[in-house]
């Protein structure tokens, strides 16, 4: 790959996998009250489906990280897309609603491992001073998925079957896997020693950038669970206004994600806390303006922006910190994330069981961020890529 560019078929056999793997995740929110009608189950019953992946993220990390730090990446990538493909596949064709539990944790498993593994072999493939970008471009494709893969998704099912949505998604990732038999590097070795071990991962400063993403992502998710009835009820915006928020909000998720490889590249002095900081004045924004539709629309992308910011920064400090266990803490990253997804929700669900009120929402979550730029101030700084080649 030319030194000066990170366009390359490798990179994008991976961000296609990224966007796989988004757009299953969590489709199924658009489709929930037809699974519910289909399999003949309440709507919180099928909402579990939601609560199920997440914590297969959560339990598959540890279990698949030390298994796949044996094996050359692109043999790893090609098992769990093939897994991931299977596992949609299983959902398309489940029987009933036991065995969809069934396929979801199943597939949420298989995702444990895809972005660690990905992510890493896209720093390997990128340039060395692109490393962080490299990275990010890989998330693109998961930030991607939530701008147009989920709302096309729920839009077929819609139309469709909420099956025939899972069988694309499968066959897309069938597609995704043929893309990575034909352009991913194919000499390639394992890991020297072991990139699945815990030794580099029970260490202070991979533990501490491993709790600031999951409180980053409790969060974000205390808010964003409950954030389309925020917009109708609070703001007072239509269905389809309140759609158009949610695509703004994805658009701003995209585009900081890549903002972040930048910062990380860089090596921007407290990246993290400071695009934690614009996140929680974005959210004091929508308490004190989300009645106001234009200033809204212009918080929700500002939002998103600060938000996905800080996942690249994360990343590559982790990769540094854990040393041979990069691998493995990679991995465990996207499950910290996941456990921070559902404790967000049970987070905003408290509050709103509380009667603390929909409209004040956006406080908690700026309570919570706040709680988590200090955890984050005293995480170790990243150098700016030209300095960690010596070129500066």
């Amino acid at each position: 790959m030319p030194a000066s560019t990170l366009l390359s078929l490798p990179l994008l056999a991976l961000a296609l996998g990224g966007f796989v793997v988004g757009s299953s995740e969590y489709i199924i929110m658009g489709l929930l009250p037809e699974v519910a009608n289909d399999l003949g189950v309440s709507l919180a019953d099928a909402g579990l489906l939601v609560s199920a992946y997440a914590m297969g993220v959560v339990v598959g990390a540890p279990l698949l990280g030390p298994l796949l730090g044996r094996l050359p990446r692109k043999q790893a990538l090609m098992w769990l897309m093939g897994a991931y493909s299977l596992g949609n596949l299983g959902c398309a064709l489940a029987p009933d609603y036991a065995w969809l539990v069934a396929a979801r944790l199943f597939t949420a498993i298989s995702h444990a491992g895809f972005f660690g593994c990905a992510t890493l072999l896209a720093a390997e493939l990128a340039p060395p001073h692109r490393r962080a970008s490299a990275m990010a471009l890989v998330l693109s494709g998961l930030t991607i998925a939530n701008v147009l893969g989920v709302p096309l998704g729920a839009w077929f099912g819609q139309a469709s079957s909420w099956r025939m949505t899972f069988f694309a998604v499968a066959g897309f990732g069938a597609c995704t896997l043929l893309a990575q038999l034909l352009w991913l590097p194919r000499r390639q070795e394992a890991p020297r020693h072991g990139g699945g071990a815990w030794s580099g991962v029970l260490r202070r400063p991979v533990l501490h950038a491993l709790a600031v993403c999951c409180l980053s992502s409790v969060a974000l998710f205390s808010v964003f669970t409950y954030i389309s009835p925020l917009l109708r009820d609070s703001g007072g915006m239509s269905a389809n206004l309140s759609n158009t928020g949610l695509l703004v909000f994805g658009v701003g998720l995209t585009l900081g994600n890549l903002l972040g490889g930048r910062l990380a590249d860089r090596g921007i002095r407290h990246a993290v806390p400071l695009a934690m900081g614009c996140s929680a004045l974005a959210l004091l924004g929508l308490f004190a303006f989300i009645d106001t539709t234009p200033t809204t629309m212009a918080l929700l992308l500002c939002w998103g922006m600060a938000s996905f910011a800080i996942s690249s920064p994360l990343q590559l400090l982790l990769v540094e910190q854990a040393g041979d266990s990069a691998g493995l803490a990679a991995t465990l990253s996207h499950a910290a994330f996941n456990l921070g997804n559902a404790s967000g929700a049970w987070f905003g669900g408290l509050w709103l069981g509380a009667q603390f009120g929909l409209a004040n929402l956006p406080l908690l979550g700026v309570a919570l961020l706040l709680a988590t730029i200090a955890a984050a101030w005293p995480l170790p700084h990243l150098r700016p890529a030209r300095e960690r080649l010596g070129l500066a």
